[in-house]
Parts: structure tokens; sequence; C-alpha cells
């Protein structure tokens, strides 16, 4: 009995010794709480509409003002253009569009069939179930408010829903495209996160140091190769993806291996500052798995709409790679957006390379000096 408490004793002094089972122990745990806590949101409200109201009418104006008054929905950023209301929906700004054709106040005043137009995205299946559930209830509550008459029958005024770009609502084509984002960052940022790592365990790094090149040098040189292998891996992983879960590809595939090549070299850069910051291959390695991998799934829309998160949390979602390429892989292969559409989301993206990587360069300037 002495032996083992002897033993468990020596075997806890290692323990709170060891900063990476501490880091799992305390961090790891009231991380998730609190990712699952405030992230888990099952209620989806907020949901973007855009509305074209071709009616302008009193009745028209006071159906809108039900869905607002809701607060199901809100109004998007930019009004839908005629011509293209769908528009919004390719640039995700907008979850769905309802359309209000000239003659619905008559219809609702003399009991006469009508219907109204919602088009609604259908790349995010829980949301696009919502919008479904709540325009039904809110047409109905609006039509019942309408009954004049004690006894009148309800207007014939129905919604005529049209599911864009996954008709089916398969789920498949919802969460595939978001794996893809997901495996590309953890994948590409585990790679790099070992580089300088490696040559600080082995004792390399000072016999390359004494070379005639500069740290940028040194990073960029060995970024190069990591993004030829992670950008081949990405191809891999988008194939594989097609061919097992059908996933519609209909935009342009050129446009999305320029935007990959972008991803990739970001979730890259986050491997090398982690790289710079520590002095083991497996403490790199446990610290790309945890910055990356919990933070893209809970943060980036890949289960959890984004806008139903607190503010805070939203905020830490914008500094979330996969937060952008999710938009964009969904854009390109469920919706067919183009650069137009898509260039905030790779503009955030190489500001977010750029950042890492100036970050990493400094750190590792620093840390040589």
């Amino acid at each position: 009995m002495h032996k083992i408490r002897f033993i468990a004793q020596k075997e806890m002094y290692h323990i709170l010794r060891d900063f990476r089972s501490l880091l799992i122990i305390f961090v790891m745990p009231l991380m998730m709480t609190f990712l699952y806590g405030y992230a888990i949101n099952m209620d989806i409200e907020h949901i973007p509409l855009g509305v074209v109201d071709r009616d302008q009418t009193a009745d028209s104006r006071a159906l809108v003002e039900s869905f607002w008054a809701s607060h199901y929905f809100f109004p998007t950023d930019a009004v839908p253009e005629l011509d293209d209301p769908a528009k919004l929906l390719r640039g995700s700004r907008a979850a769905a569009i309802l359309v209000i054709r000239p003659g619905f106040s008559e219809a609702v005043r003399n009991n006469q069939p009508f219907e109204l137009e919602l088009q609604i995205d259908g790349s995010e299946v829980s949301q696009a179930g919502a919008v479904v559930g709540y325009s039904n209830s809110l047409l109905s509550q609006f039509l019942r408010e309408k009954m004049l008459a004690p006894g009148a029958s309800m207007p014939g005024v129905t919604i005529s829903q049209r599911v864009l770009y996954n008709p089916d609502l398969k789920s498949s084509h919802f969460f595939v495209p978001g794996i893809v984002s997901i495996i590309l960052l953890m994948i590409s940022a585990l790679l790099t996160s070992i580089t300088i790592a490696r040559e600080k365990e082995t004792g390399t790094l000072e016999q390359l140091l004494t070379a005639p090149v500069s740290p940028l040098q040194i990073l960029l040189g060995k970024l190069l190769p990591y993004i030829v292998i992670a950008f081949l891996d990405g191809l891999l992983v988008l194939a594989f993806a097609k061919i097992l879960f059908s996933v519609p590809f209909v935009g342009s595939f050129w446009l999305l291996m320029g935007m990959e090549m972008i991803y990739v070299t970001t979730a890259l850069s986050i491997g090398i500052l982690i790289s710079t910051a520590v002095p083991t291959q497996q403490l790199a390695m446990q610290f790309a798995l945890l910055i990356t991998m919990l933070p893209s799934i809970m943060l980036s829309g890949f289960i959890f709409a984004v806008k139903n998160m607190p503010i805070p949390l939203q905020v830490v979602s914008h500094l979330v790679p996969a937060t952008y390429f999710l938009n964009i892989v969904r854009g390109i292969m469920l919706k067919g957006a183009g650069i137009t559409v898509l260039a905030p989301q790779a503009g955030f993206l190489l500001i977010l390379m750029v950042v890492f990587l100036t970050l990493a360069v400094k750190r590792f300037k620093s840390s040589v000096g």
C-alpha cells in the first residue's frame, strides 16, 4: 500500500508539473463547457429575410411588420433587386426572400385566392425548415386578425414556397461542405505546427540560422511545400466528398481552387505561428488541434447558425477561417456564387493570412534573437 501511495504521489507530481496535462485537465473542459453552453442554441431566430413588396398597401406593409414583430426574422442589410431578388441568397445575405405581388390587399379584403412567393435558401437545412414553419404560422395569424366580421371565413391567401439550391433539404448537402472546411483547416495547421518545433527538438535550428537567409525566408521556404501538399489534400477531400455523397457542384471549379489556395495558406500560417511559440512537436500538435478543431466545429456555422450566438461568440467566430471558407464552399458548390458575391469572404481570409504570417515572423525573430 505504501508503494502504491508513493507511485500515486509521484504521478500526481508529474501531472502538476506537466503544462500539457494541466491544459487538458482544466482548460479543455472549461472551454468545451463554455462553447457548448453558449453556442448550442437549437432555437432558430433572427433569420435574415429580404422583402420585395410590389403591392405597397397598408395590408402588405402590415404583413411585413408582423414578420419583423415576431423576432424570428429581421430585415437584410440590403434591399433585394427587383429583377434578381435571389442574389441575396447566393451571397448568404438572406435566408429567404418574401415577394408580395400586386393584388395582395384586394385578395385579403375580398377573400380571393392569392399566392405569396417565398424563396428559401436550402443550403442551410435546419434554417430552411424553420423559415417554412415560421412563415406559415405568421401568415395564418395575420389572416385571422384580418377576419373583420364574426364568423367570416379565412382569406384564401397561401405562401408558395420555393426552396433553392437544395430542394430536397438533404442534410449531406449541408454538412459535407462544412466537413471539408474543418478537415482542411485542421490538417493544414497540423502539418506546419511541427516544422519549427521539430528543428528545436532535434537541435538543427541553430544550423539553419547560420545559413545566409532571413527568418522570413526560412518561414516562407518551410511554408511553400506544405501549400502544395495541403492544396492537393483539399482536392482529394473535395473529390471524395463529391463522389461519395453526391453533393452538387454548380459553380466554378477554378474559383473554388483559388479560394482553397487562400484558405489552406491561412490555415498553414496558423500552424507556423504555433510552431514558433512552442518547444516540442507534441505540444504543437495539441495546440493545433485545440485551436482549430473545436472553434471550427462550434463557431463557424458548421452546425449552429452564427447569428443565433451571443455577440461575444459572434465576434470570435470572425477570427475562425472556417467561418469564411464554409460560406465560400457552400456558395460555389450549391449556389454557383461568383467572385463578386464571395469577394468579402476571400478578403477576410487574406487579412487573417497576413496577420498570422506577420505574427509568426515576429515571434520567430524574437525567439531566435
